[in-house]
């Protein structure tokens, strides 16, 4: 079973009032994405995981001793977190669910001092990576950061919002200003709604 490339839940424009332009989803999406899918369908064929979902093969693959089996991992990871993240922003949804803000109240005190611990989070993860919002395996609300292509998938978690720190989430706007990057993907790129909904069916 061959991997697609997912189209943009938007238009490649769609997010430039909120800060990530055109551009950057051409590259990000049409170039990076792709390359993903397409490693990642040659890295799979003729092997065990060749008909597996996508969360089978990152938790099946994710700690992997292997060469072979790393890049297996490391390609389809980024598929399975590219795909969420993609979904996870849009043009509306900025507002915040009433039943979301208050989980996250309940968790962290209050939305901005959830904002302040993810955009540390992203900021403080060296190298490549991602800050994440997870549903715990004992029902809690936290904030994660994993690096390079490693996701809430292999911890057990829900995963309820992410953000891509590789640089090429965020050079072409913002260039070497990564917490620049994720508090404007807080304020103005989130689909709240979106990330609502995972929690609901967390």
């Amino acid at each position: 079973m061959a991997f697609e490339l997912p189209n943009l839940p938007y238009s490649h424009d769609a997010l430039e009032k909120g800060g990530m332009s055109a551009e950057t989803l051409e590259f990000h999406h049409d170039l990076h994405h792709k390359a993903y899918v397409d490693n990642g369908n040659k890295l799979i064929a003729g092997t065990e995981w060749e008909n597996k979902t996508l969360e089978e093969i990152t938790i099946g693959t994710y700690n992997a001793t292997s060469t072979a089996q790393s890049g297996i991992f490391n390609n389809i990871s980024q598929l399975w977190n590219h795909n969420q993240f993609w979904e996870m922003m849009g043009p509306g949804g900025r507002t915040m669910p009433p039943e979301l803000e208050a989980a996250i109240m309940e968790s962290f005190g209050s939305v901005e001092t959830f904002k302040t611990e993810f955009g540390a989070a992203g900021a403080g993860q060296f190298g490549s990576g991602w800050a994440w919002l997870v549903k715990d395996t004992d029902g809690s609300l936290k904030i994660t950061k994993t690096e390079n292509g490693v996701n809430p998938l292999c911890f057990g978690q829900s995963t309820l919002l992410g953000c891509d720190v590789w640089e090429h989430s965020y050079y072409i706007d913002f260039r070497n200003k990564r917490p620049v990057y994720i508090s404007n993907f807080l304020e103005n790129l989130v689909n709240w709604e979106n990330v609502a909904a995972r929690l609901a069916s967390a």
